[in-house]
């Protein structure tokens, strides 16, 4: 579930104090109202209404209002501002109009609430001003994301976190996962939680560990920003909370050592090549990075970006030798990509639906896909990419797939909440992992290939023996959260 921006309500909250006494005048022995600020009480208001319809792509009107700048030039009705004369400006008045035509449009949502309209009349009242140091020509997607600060984990979760990735750490011992705003570490043996790292991302939407121990994170915040970024999971604490250890993961450079990439919204696939040099992501922005690592985290480089997707990218995997890109995507395909050439060499497109996940056999022979079909399809990753077989057997969408790290085995999660395990050769379902009760977005293989672990909707998490499906342990993984069990009725 979407989270709100406590910081951005906060400010809307304490910026409609001071449009309530504009309103309503202030007393003779009032302090003067705080002057209106563009970038924090204005612009809020303006991403909040607007910018959907009148950012750089869509500029409906020919009115693009992501910069201070192009806000008082106007579109292709002249400038929208009469600076002091509010009523005069139709930046104001199509927000507060009774007419067909308001802003934003009727078929497109509700009207911006009277607070936030009267902090617009008040800001242009006061000269419609742009904060001093802040460049008309900025940014002010950008410049919002600068300003926002995450909150702080609650101690106990009221709700249940979504499990969208977690990550055997490489001893094999503990679990990662995802949680809100903070990455939770479990130890496996007892099932408790041991540590606790804070995070910029609402959601971590993957996770793969790299050579040196340390974990690379996908995720964002939906619609808002993505990121990727390395943790150092085996940073010095700086506090202890109920015996468990607290991780900074936002301002402390000894526990997020790398920030590589800051995009407009969340990245959601990770890939580490086998090597552990290449780094691959993919996400809402349908755009897929490829990072050059062979000089460690810290001069990690951009080595080049791909947008072969019309839609967002769900997935991506490498060959082993490295040469190769597999990529899926929401535009119903799944793409090869040659890494050194530069250069697409094929689309698979039988699934016809949304496409998860991808995956590729070691030698580099046979590619996999898993999708909204509910299928696990194999195809030739070159030449016309023919498809070789589709393997049934989920009963509703399959949004994961993972090769086991020692055997010819391929596991995915599926809707259906259930993780299955597969021949890679004859796609034969192997092994059917049982137990969680919600939709099943995230599994893991443990390094020793041993052991797979499974996280859910709902929170819970399930780790079970790879060879039996038998269960190891299973537990909530938002901390604190007391799951509800339903009343037994009387009789």
């Amino acid at each position: 579930m979407k989270r709100p921006c406590y910081c951005i309500l906060c400010a809307l909250a304490a910026a409609a104090v001071a449009a309530l006494l504009f309103v309503a005048g202030p007393s003779a022995s009032a302090q003067p109202p705080k002057p209106i600020s563009f970038i924090n009480d204005v612009a809020p208001i303006l991403k909040e209404n607007c910018f959907a319809c009148h950012d750089t792509k869509k500029r409906s009107g020919k009115y693009d209002m992501t910069t201070f700048e192009k806000i008082v030039a106007g579109g292709s009705n002249g400038e929208p501002i009469t600076i002091g004369k509010h009523d005069d400006s139709e930046f104001y008045t199509l927000m507060v109009t009774k007419e067909e035509r308001r802003m934003p449009p009727r078929d497109k949502g509700e009207a911006v609430p009277k607070a936030k309209a009267d902090i617009i009349a008040r800001w242009i009242q006061e000269g419609a001003k742009l904060d001093a140091g802040l460049a008309p020509k900025a940014d002010l997607v950008k410049e919002l994301r600068v300003r926002w600060a995450p909150p702080v984990p609650a101690e106990k979760y009221s709700f249940p976190t979504i499990v969208n990735a977690l990550a055997f750490t490489p001893d094999g011992k503990q679990l990662v996962v995802g949680g809100h705003h903070e990455l939770t570490v479990w130890d496996i043996a007892s099932a408790k939680l041991v540590t606790r790292v804070r995070i910029r991302a609402e959601r971590a939407y993957a996770m793969a560990f790299l050579p040196d121990g340390k974990l690379a994170v996908a995720g964002g915040r939906p619609g808002q920003e993505g990121d990727v970024r390395i943790f150092n999971l085996a940073a010095k604490p700086k506090e202890m909370q109920n015996g468990v250890a607290i991780l900074d993961g936002v301002n402390d450079p000894l526990t997020m050592v790398k920030q590589l990439l800051d995009a407009d919204d969340s990245v959601l696939c990770l890939a580490v090549s086998a090597d552990g040099k290449r780094l691959v992501s993919g996400g809402c922005d349908r755009t897929v990075r490829v990072w050059d690592l062979t000089g460690g985290v810290a001069a990690a480089k951009l080595e080049q970006t791909v947008e072969n997707h019309a839609d967002w990218v769900l997935g991506v995997a490498l060959s082993a030798d490295g040469k190769y890109l597999l990529t899926a995507g929401r535009d119903k395909t799944a793409k090869v990509w040659d890494l050194k050439a530069k250069e697409s060499v094929l689309t698979f497109p039988e699934h016809q639906n949304i496409v998860y996940g991808v995956a590729m056999k070691a030698d580099g022979t046979v590619g996999f896909s898993v999708g909204a079909d509910k299928q696990l399809r194999n195809w030739k990753p070159t030449g016309e990419g023919k498809q070789i077989k589709a393997g049934g057997g989920h009963g509703d969408d399959v949004f994961k797939i993972v090769a086991h790290p020692k055997e010819p085995l391929l596991l995915t999660a599926s809707a259906d909440k259930s993780i299955r395990s597969w021949n890679m050769e004859t796609l034969a379902n192997v092994k059917t992992f049982q137990g969680l009760t919600d939709f099943v977005y995230a599994v893991a293989v443990s390094p020793d290939g041993k052991q797979v672990a499974g996280g859910a909707y709902d929170g819970e998490v399930r780790i079970w023996k790879t060879d039996d499906a038998t269960v190891v342990k299973a537990f909530n993984a938002s901390p604190g959260y007391v799951v509800k069990v339903a009343a037994t009725p009387k009789k």
